[in-house]
């Protein structure tokens, strides 16, 4: 049961690099309203299964406090993900607070599908917000992920109001929307809506595939391809053009 004292995690993980500035603690939170089969968490599509657990706040807050150390002086804190972390607010909450009152470096990792008015006091905390962008066109979208994409592109707005650094993210799949196409409407929409345009490609790849095993899934019948060096230069090379800064946190 979701209350603000506890939820459903996935996992606490330490000594991460690649989500928000210095070492970070990453913590997986279950539950998504979107489906993609491309996902490197598929066990984060439902609150329950047998890769998750209840974990309290002063659980995760006991496991946090350890690596205060580390975070002092890497410039590192905390990072939500999930699955969808936002799907579990009272608990995000709680735990956002009690980071926030210890002044803990804050970021989150989010599909961008949220109500803005629930979530906009948690967001606020957050020194940095990654949002996914997985397609630019509303029909390939809602395909892809099975929700819409409009809520997306609002709350995408909404958020930069806030004073935390966003930066977009862009799953980079051949087969889906790596093409310059998609891209350049990415772009576009950036360049024409944020105050400090930001992006980040992240490459395709299957580190989800055992864990679609472990839960005894079956694998998507899809025919995804990590872009070539080449084709990842081109997206680059496409945000220079539109004068979208590329970051990268890998």
């Amino acid at each position: 049961m979701i209350t603000q004292d506890s939820g459903y995690i996935m996992q606490l993980q330490n000594m991460s690099v690649n989500d928000g500035e210095g070492i970070r603690t990453n913590i997986f939170l279950a539950g998504c309203p979107m489906t993609c089969p491309w996902c490197s968490n598929p066990e984060g599509q439902t609150l329950i299964n047998p890769m998750t657990k209840i974990t309290t706040v002063d659980e995760v807050v006991t496991f946090v406090k350890k690596q205060m150390l580390f975070y002092r002086y890497s410039g590192g804190g905390v990072t939500f993900s999930g699955g969808e972390a936002t799907v579990q607010a009272e608990f995000l909450r709680s735990m956002t607070n009690a980071f926030y009152d210890r002044g803990i470096s804050l970021a989150i990792e989010t599909c961008g599908a949220f109500a803005f008015p629930v979530v906009k006091d948690i967001l606020a905390k957050m020194d940095t917000i990654f949002i996914d962008i997985k397609h630019m066109d509303p029909v390939q979208h809602k395909k892809w992920t099975g929700y819409a994409l409009n809520p997306i592109l609002e709350n995408i707005c909404s958020v930069d109001t806030l004073q935390s650094n966003l930066v977009i993210r862009v799953p980079l799949i051949v087969g889906v929307n790596a093409d310059e196409e998609n891209l350049v409407a990415i772009l576009n929409f950036l360049r024409n809506n944020l105050r400090k345009p930001q992006i980040e490609f992240l490459p395709y790849h299957t580190y989800g595939e055992e864990k679609y095993r472990q839960l005894g899934k079956a694998l998507p019948d899809v025919n995804f391809h990590t872009p070539t060096e080449e084709e990842q230069n081109l997206a680059i090379k496409l945000a220079c053009a539109f004068g979208v800064e590329v970051v990268s946190y890998r």
